[in-house]
């Protein structure tokens, strides 16, 4: 049992929106990572940053992460830095990653500067920069279809996925 498709991508990238998209396209539920993450804990995402720490929040991702790829059939959309453990990136290993790349300004748009994200909370231009930065070489060594996001309508974005799949 394993995942129709693994959608990947930094903040801002579309990975839910695309995600719920690509899996009622295919005819298959759809998993959220991040929702897991703060189903479990009882609170958003923001807040098990700030009242537990990142190392708490990494080990609820890890554990929804691992749950999600051994027991989904469907469509899995990952928190952006769920790729930074080891144990997800090596989980994903033969599995359809979709990486949805998006450019800074349309990510910016998208997220918003102002919003509750735990890891742009100074400078957050900057910071955004930085992380994608970071990740942009993890994301494109994990993908096996990699899309364009920027100024592309949703369904656009979801028929070059599934053409990749197929």
């Amino acid at each position: 049992m394993s995942p129709k498709a693994v959608v990947i991508g930094p903040p801002g990238s579309g990975k839910t929106t695309v995600g719920e998209l690509l899996a009622e396209r295919l005819g298959v539920a759809f998993r959220d990572t991040d929702h897991d993450v703060e189903a479990t804990a009882g609170k958003p995402i923001g807040d098990i940053f700030v009242d537990d720490g990142e190392e708490r929040f990494r080990a609820l991702e890890r554990s929804a992460v691992g749950e999600a790829l051994a027991a989904h059939e469907g469509v899995v959309a990952l928190g952006g830095g769920a790729i930074l453990d080891p144990v997800t990136r090596s989980a994903l290993d033969g599995l359809p990653v979709v990486y949805l790349e998006v450019g800074l300004s349309d990510a910016v748009k998208r997220v918003g500067l102002a919003s509750a994200r735990p890891l742009l909370v100074l400078n957050p231009r900057s910071q955004f920069r930085k992380l994608m930065e970071e990740r942009r070489p993890i994301y494109e060594g994990l993908a096996s279809i990699r899309v364009l996001t920027d100024d592309r309508e949703p369904a656009a974005i979801v028929d070059e996925i599934v053409e990749g799949l197929e």
